[in-house]
């Protein structure tokens, strides 16, 4: 299967894998699966860390693509068909972070399965996001 990371999912996967459910742990880690990282969550990290809503202390937020590599992810960019299409998906009142709606609706135009701890995911599954966690 394909699976799309959510940004603190791969955050996660790289740096501190204890921070991760065990049913996403067992997914990211089993080769058979496909695991990819968005070009999105790349922008959020770099974004974020500017405001001082992310920090790393021992880490170079601009390695954050090659541990992707390292970990044989997929890195996939957001694709005209996504970038246009993006009205599509309804507004929820209580979620507005442009970075995480970019991410639902990627997996959604792509009949990816997203891993995500983030509760508010869950009231996407009506448009037909899969959610694991």
């Amino acid at each position: 299967m394909i699976y799309l990371l959510d940004t603190h999912t791969f955050i996660w996967s790289v740096l501190d894998t204890k921070k991760l459910g065990n049913k996403g742990k067992e997914i990211i880690f089993n080769k058979k699966n496909e695991i990819c990282v968005s070009t999105v969550s790349f922008w959020e990290i770099s974004l974020k860390t500017k405001m001082k809503k992310f920090s790393f202390d021992k880490v170079n937020i601009n390695d954050f693509p090659q541990y992707a590599r390292d970990m044989d992810f997929t890195i996939i960019n957001m694709g005209e068909n996504e970038s246009i299409t993006f009205h599509k998906l309804p507004v929820k009142e209580n979620h507005k972070d442009p970075f995480d709606r970019m991410l639902i609706w990627q997996a959604i135009c792509n009949k990816m399965t997203i891993i995500s701890k983030d509760k508010l995911f869950k009231q996407y599954t009506k448009d037909n996001l899969m959610l694991i966690w």
